[in-house]
């Protein structure tokens, strides 16, 4: 077994790990419910971890991660001259829809 990363939270780490397990690398989530005891220890020495079963995977599984970690951001023009950044479907400045 293997420690791939730390996650910073536990919804992150699932998600992970889901998306590492969809491309059949057999992961588990380590240090699930220790962020409980944060304060009494150290946050980070509390985070969750993304463990592999099998080492030689690692390679895969960090470009894996990598690609969802640097996903490319939308960005499109309005009409009225605003730019609209992320997932949004629709100007904020004006209300017009994203074009097709």
């Amino acid at each position: 077994m293997l420690r791939l990363t730390r996650a910073p939270n536990i919804a992150v780490a699932a998600l992970w790990v889901d998306l590492l397990r969809e491309a059949g690398i057999e992961a588990s989530v380590q240090r699930y419910f220790l962020s409980s005891v944060a304060g009494d220890l150290p946050p980070d020495q509390c985070l969750p971890e993304i463990w592999l079963r099998h080492d030689a995977q690692e390679a895969e599984a960090r470009a894996l991660l990598h690609a969802l970690q640097h996903l490319p951001q939308r960005r499109w023009l309005c009409a009225c001259g605003e730019t609209v950044e992320g997932g949004f479907e629709q100007c904020w400045a004006c209300g017009r829809p994203m074009p097709a």
